[in-house]
């Protein structure tokens, strides 16, 4: 069974930085692209960034370089390192990992359980 943890939430200040880091196990297939949603109370699920098993990341525009993604693919885990935190910023970060279910399968989507990120004024 597939299971991805994450740790590295807390609460900041305004302008702090955080990192967050997830681990896959379960599986014995490769992982794809891993990255990392946010859903703030109220919203919809949104991408923070995403980072290909080759190590080419993506982010979103809100992002705007304030953030950066990394991978230890023998470690299985992604890294997402927050600087100049905005109260914006505030929401349970997801971790989202592509792994095929079965020898041949597709890929498709786990998660993790969260991980509170409060930025405070």
């Amino acid at each position: 069974q597939v299971q991805l943890v994450e740790s590295g939430g807390g609460l900041v200040r305004a302008g702090g930085s955080l990192r967050l880091s997830c681990t896959a196990s379960g599986s014995s297939f490769s992982i794809g692209t891993m990255g990392w949603y946010r859903q703030a109370p109220g919203k919809q699920r949104e991408l923070v960034a995403l980072i290909t098993s080759g190590g080419r990341p993506n982010f979103a525009d809100f992002v705007k370089g304030r953030f950066t993604i990394g991978r230890d693919n023998a470690k299985n885990t992604v890294y997402l390192h927050m600087n100049s935190l905005e109260p914006e910023d505030t929401a349970p970060y997801y971790c989202n990992a592509r792994i095929p279910a079965c020898r041949g399968c597709q890929e498709r989507d786990y998660w993790g359980q969260g991980t509170q990120v409060t930025v405070s004024t």
